[in-house]
């Protein structure tokens, strides 16, 4: 037992804080093979189950519940251990692992992904492209980024990317053309809605805000689907109206495939946050992207949540 490996109880702590081979064997770069294998050596070694498995779920045994209550910590200080000595080195070295939503992974972090890569090419940057609020410490994330109202609290948070975003509607040319152009919110409910599901299974309604007057429109959708090219092309197409990040529709807007509808009705709200845990001595890849995203523009000033 005392020549147990460090890579079998990393292995062990991912499988069971994600509840899924393939989850972890994605965030580790791995398959979900050599995961359960690496599990099936582990508990052969101590004599001890687990891991309960099926083909729909992974769940912990009280054994298996235990030992991930002790390691959590004892990993996390192995890791800064690690982290630390980065200090030792011209440039800081190691992975970075964030969780952020499928609009910052489209559009907003790649520009600032190329340009920290390109100053620190000895970190190794990881992305998990996620709707859904997570516990990214629990997760086995160092940060995410999430828009204000959905950051966790006792967190520190770092503005990120466009300070304002707006989310607007809009539609194909050749719809308007066929379908009339709405004029008020209410107008949508005799049009041809293209719908966004998220993660959660959650269709929202289409919310509009202005002078004191609230709508929450649910139309008759033409299309519900959880990806935005799925929703682009049918939009495109001449289908439906789309309502979405203006960032996602900025290309057809200027190539003139789509086109505004209800201008006056837009939604502009704050931009994105990286947040991370607030103890004292962060990682030092996660380190060098605080201090790069903060000088990246130095208007920018962190905050407790």
């Amino acid at each position: 037992m005392n020549d147990l490996p460090l890579a079998e109880l990393e292995a062990f702590s991912a499988v069971a804080r994600l509840r899924s081979f393939r989850a972890a064997g994605k965030l580790r770069g791995v398959s979900a093979s050599s995961l359960s294998e690496a599990m099936r050596r582990l508990e052969d070694r101590l004599g001890l189950r687990l891991l309960n498995r099926t083909t729909r779920s992974v769940t912990l045994t009280d054994a298996g519940a235990k030992l991930l209550e002790r390691l959590t910590p004892a990993l996390g200080e192995i890791e800064t251990a690690l982290s630390d000595i980065n200090s030792f080195r011209d440039r800081p070295a190691g992975r970075l692992r964030l969780n952020v939503p499928g609009i910052v992974a489209r559009c907003v972090l790649p520009d600032i992904a190329c340009r920290f890569l390109a100053l620190y090419p000895d970190i190794s940057l990881e992305v998990a492209t996620q709707d859904a609020l997570v516990d990214v410490l629990g997760e086995g994330f160092d940060a995410g980024i999430r828009y204000e109202e959905m950051l966790q609290p006792d967190m520190i948070a770092l503005p990120i990317g466009p300070r304002q975003q707006t989310y607007v509607g809009v539609a194909a040319p050749s719809y308007l053309e066929r379908y009339g152009e709405p004029l008020h919110p209410r107008d949508l409910l005799h049009h041809r809605a293209i719908l966004h599901r998220f993660a959660s299974g959650r269709v929202v309604s289409w919310r509009f805000e202005r002078d004191g007057e609230v709508f929450a429109i649910n139309p008759p959708a033409v299309l519900i689907a959880d990806t935005v090219d799925m929703e682009l092309a049918v939009a495109k197409a001449g289908h439906g109206i789309i309502f979405s990040f203006e960032d996602f529709v900025r290309d057809a807007l200027r190539s003139g495939e789509l086109v505004k509808i209800l201008p006056e009705w837009e939604d502009t709200f704050s931009g994105p946050f990286l947040y991370y845990h607030s103890r004292k001595y962060l990682p030092a890849p996660l380190r060098a992207f605080v201090d790069f995203v903060r000088q990246d523009r130095p208007d920018r000033v962190e905050k407790a949540v």
